[in-house]
């Protein structure tokens, strides 16, 4: 009898696996903090014998080779995957003998990397599952551009032949297990849905239901920008990460918050976009903790630059230093703990600016006020629907383009308010005044006052 338990990283849009009878268990695609496989495997009673990786991750740093270590498990990875540590290589048609009737069958499935391999469970001879990585995901495919764009055609191409290979040599009833499409820019886009099969896919999937120059267009239409983080993690991933080191860094008094900002390192509010707009550090940087804290930090910051945590509590400081390890941020440089009166030295004070919806837009605009309005949605999400008249600076690349922004009071808008939220503290961090639109986008079409220009031809894009 066999079981597959789910490991899901939801700040990354990422899942990953334990499988495994009463005995032994395999790893699939783990985490950086391998702490969460190993209690996985403790709840099951099992031994981690085996450690496989789909391909070299693009997107997140690997705990591949420490669980393996802790754990003293094979580590299994793609043959056509150049990395510098020991492993044992597998091939297409491979099989792994796991225990108890299971196997685990490797099936070349090149195209979200050249040597991207999925994983089929066998159980007595049976196929109960398929870890299909970045290759066949729910309702759409893992992006074939994060190699080299001498590839992204080709590799595009492949995943379509992958796809397919997939749908042929499986059965319809076969879970289809992908590790990214939940949230990760590694999926060309969003999962349609929380799980799927061979047969679901088959119905609903355009690698499956389009032919293969149909397929390669709408796909190479809908690749959105690649988080600047990326070009690092591949090679981590192929060097090989070193342990995970979650002590609590060190505590860090006003006068050093103030030297770390003065200094031009970066202080990151860890706060709700409601309590940081209240009042904050001059200077500090709001990325909520309980939002996309490491995919939106590790984009914007220049990579290797000494950060500071501020947080409410230690426990709320110690999750983001667990999600931001998965980014290969391993060590803030220091951290604060309570409230913006405990960051300020004495005789400064907290400062804070206003939030406001679309409807509070809408009425400045009606009032004869002509504020600048900056866009911070990515250049698909405006590409399908924008305010006219608006500034469009995508958030990733506000830090480099904050001299851009016109002169005037700036409201900042997204899609939700959760990167209106960051692209306010980086401007607000620069000295300019600002209001933080905390508010869905779809309000702004309901509202006199403001004209919204679409383009129904990319509805659909990303």
């Amino acid at each position: 009898m066999h079981f597959v338990e789910t490991i899901e990283v939801e700040g990354l849009g990422n899942r990953h696996y334990l499988a495994g009878s009463d005995a032994v268990a395999v790893a699939v695609d783990p985490p950086r903090d391998v702490d969460q496989v190993l209690a996985a495997a403790a709840r099951k009673g099992v031994r981690i014998g085996w450690v496989v990786e789909t391909h070299v991750h693009n997107d997140y740093v690997s705990g591949g080779l420490e669980l393996a270590r802790l754990t003293g498990a094979q580590y299994v990875v793609p043959a056509g995957a150049r990395v510098a540590f020991d492993h044992t290589a597998v091939s297409d048609g491979e099989v792994i003998d796991l225990a108890d009737g299971l196997a685990l069958r490797a099936v070349a499935t090149p195209g979200h990397t050249p040597h991207h391999t999925s994983y089929v469970l066998a159980d007595t001879g049976r196929d109960v599952a398929v870890f299909t990585g970045g290759s066949l995901l729910i309702g759409t495919v893992g992006r074939p551009d994060l190699v080299d764009p001498r590839l992204t055609e080709s590799l595009a191409r492949a995943q379509h032949a992958s796809a397919h290979r997939l749908a042929d040599e499986l059965d319809d009833s076969v879970p289809v297990l992908p590790t990214h499409g939940f949230g990760s820019f590694c999926s060309s886009s969003q999962a349609q849905g929380e799980s799927t099969t061979i047969g679901a896919e088959k119905q609903s999937n355009e690698a499956l239901t389009s032919d293969v120059d149909t397929f390669v267009i709408q796909l190479l239409s809908q690749l959105d920008d690649v988080p600047a983080y990326y070009t690092h993690m591949g090679p981590i991933n192929a060097t090989g990460p070193a342990p995970v080191d979650l002590t609590p860094p060190r505590r860090a008094d006003a006068a050093e918050i103030a030297e770390r900002l003065a200094a031009g390192e970066w202080v990151v509010d860890l706060r709700s976009r409601i309590a940081f707009a209240d009042g904050h550090v001059a200077g500090a940087v709001n990325i909520e903790g309980d939002g996309s804290l490491a995919t939106y930090l590790a984009w914007l910051m220049p990579w290797n630059k000494p950060v500071t945590l501020l947080g409410e509590s230690a426990e709320q400081v110690a999750a983001a230093q667990r999600e931001l390890v998965r980014v290969g941020i391993d060590r803030p440089a220091a951290a604060g703990v309570g409230a913006p009166q405990d960051w300020v030295p004495d005789g400064d004070k907290p400062v804070s600016f206003p939030r406001a919806s679309f409807g509070d837009l809408a009425a400045a605009l009606s009032g004869g006020e002509r504020p600048v309005v900056l866009d911070v949605r990515r250049d698909s999400e405006r590409d399908q629907s924008r305010i006219d008249g608006t500034v469009h600076i995508p958030i990733h690349s506000l830090p480099q383009r904050v001299h851009e922004v016109p002169p005037g009071r700036v409201w900042v808008h997204c899609a939700s308010g959760m990167r209106a939220a960051i692209g306010a503290s980086l401007l607000d961090a620069a000295g300019r005044d600002v209001v933080a639109i905390d508010d869905d986008y779809r309000a702004a079409g309901d509202l006199d006052g403001l004209t919204i220009r679409t383009d129904e031809r990319k509805r659909h894009a990303r």
